[in-house]
């Protein structure tokens, strides 16, 4: 028994814990874990953006893009059944495509997962500012990332749990505003024609369309996070699938819901807001105060100042699973793949990421263009990793045969590269010379990763 207890402690190939992750997580605690790190409320922040790029018909393009999402929801749902393990994409494009292009996946994923974290904790940080001016926004940064990192480190139920409170409350803010909306227009009636915001105010340019769905759909990212927790489901290989496709569904239908609302509501033309920037980021909380009340902008403000915080806790255990999945592969420093006896988190990547994420977060926090220089760059990273989990879609199926293949493993995937390719091409120049700096620091990291691996062997071989 003391040898079991010893091993325990120290872990398999020198690894300090247990090399595994324990099953606690049921589909709702999947799901849970999803939506928040989406966020119900997603949509407020570019409503203003996408409502004056398409002449009002942003419903529409929340159509579009929850479509157009629905191709790397599936390749996701397929990759999780055939491999399901923590490191998500960076497992996924391993199996599928070799070792080199799964650190590529993982490395391009792991941008995407340290910086949506440090983006959520710096969105809060800023809102709770807005709210209470005299305490600087660094500040509720720190507050949030430390009242959340502690919750990810007492486990992941307890975590899950206090998000799925969190979770309550935004759904209850987004459905009170819908309710009160619904009031006013039924006793008032709309400022815009009902079906305005699928079909345009005057008319509809499908390019203006395609054009705004490449920004729509940066507000879903997150649940692919669901997969990170493949390990720690307790369903069967299905429930992580089944997960990711119920969280985009609720998004999907939250989303076209309170954008169409909304843009009934409003009462400035598109046109207007076309032609003043300035006011595109408020739009929503405009519209909320004038066609509702202020008490709704002001629950509205509040949400989406404390929602966030819960995001970045989804992003940053997400990402601490993404570092274990690579490190226990060989990846990254074995010291990151080691398991909490008592919690059954990876405590070592956990902290490693809350001090990337806390280190960006005051960084940007004390900077006047932080969030927007980060905001730049966080996706590129998440698109980019969504194409080589298609190619492995195609390559573990197609290619190397690993699983019975069909002619969807073939047609999805390529249009999800197809849709996730168009939506790079579409990021802004700074972001895709951030993702090239990324790959660059990624190649140097494999060869270390690579010169380690063969001095290992050749230690082994002269033992």
């Amino acid at each position: 028994m003391g040898r079991a207890h010893a091993r325990s402690r120290a872990g398999v190939n020198g690894v300090p814990g247990r090399s595994g992750l324990t099953r606690r997580l049921s589909r709702r605690d999947l799901v849970v874990y999803g939506l928040l790190f989406i966020g119900p409320l997603a949509p407020v922040g570019v409503y203003g953006v996408l409502d004056a790029r398409t002449d009002g018909a942003v419903a529409l393009v929340y159509v579009v893009a929850t479509v157009a999402m629905a191709f790397t929801a599936w390749s996701y749902a397929v990759m999780s059944r055939a491999v399901p393990h923590a490191g998500s994409v960076f497992a996924y494009a391993s199996r599928g495509l070799g070792s080199t292009a799964g650190f590529f996946a993982g490395w391009l994923a792991m941008l995407d997962y340290l910086l949506i974290p440090s983006v959520a904790y710096l969105f809060s940080g800023i809102a709770l500012h807005a709210l209470v001016p005299a305490v600087p926004a660094w500040v509720f940064t720190v507050a949030a990332f430390t009242g959340t990192t502690l919750l990810n480190l007492a486990g992941v139920r307890v975590a899950a749990r206090a998000g799925f409170v969190v979770l309550v409350v935004e759904l209850v803010v987004l459905v009170l505003f819908l309710g009160a909306a619904g009031v006013v227009l039924a006793t008032e009636g709309p400022s815009r024609p009902w079906l305005s915001p699928l079909l345009g105010v005057t008319a509809i340019d499908t390019s203006m369309i395609l054009g705004a769905v490449s920004v729509a759909v940066l507000s879903y990212l997150g649940f692919d996070a669901i997969a990170s927790f493949a390990e720690e489901s307790t369903g069967d290989a299905g429930s992580v699938g089944q997960a990711i496709a119920l969280c985009l569904g609720v998004a999907g239908v939250a989303f076209v819901a309170q954008t169409w609302v909304a843009a009934l509501l409003s009462s400035d033309a598109p046109a207007a807001l076309l032609a003043d920037p300035a006011r595109q980021g408020t739009a929503f909380y405009v519209i909320a105060r004038a066609g509702i009340g202020g008490w709704m902008a002001t629950i509205v403000a509040i949400t989406k100042a404390v929602g966030p915080a819960f995001a970045a806790m989804t992003g940053q255990a997400a990402a601490a699973r993404l570092l274990f999945g690579m490190a226990r592969d060989g990846r990254l420093p074995k010291a990151l793949a080691g398991v909490d006896d008592t919690r059954g988190v990876p405590r070592a990547a956990l902290l490693t990421t809350a001090a990337a994420t806390l280190a960006v977060s005051v960084w940007a926090a004390r900077r006047s263009d932080g969030l927007s220089l980060l905001v730049s760059i966080v996706d590129v990273g998440a698109l980019g990793a969504f194409v080589l989990l298609h190619a492995s879609v195609v390559g573990y199926f197609v290619v190397r045969r690993l699983g019975q293949a069909r002619l969807a493993h073939v047609v999805v995937p390529v249009a999800g590269a197809l849709v996730t390719g168009w939506v790079l091409i579409e990021a802004s120049r700074v972001a895709q010379l951030v993702a090239g700096g990324w790959l660059v620091a990624g190649v140097v990291a494999l060869a270390v990763s690579m010169r380690r691996a063969a001095a290992g062997a050749d230690g082994v071989g002269d033992v």
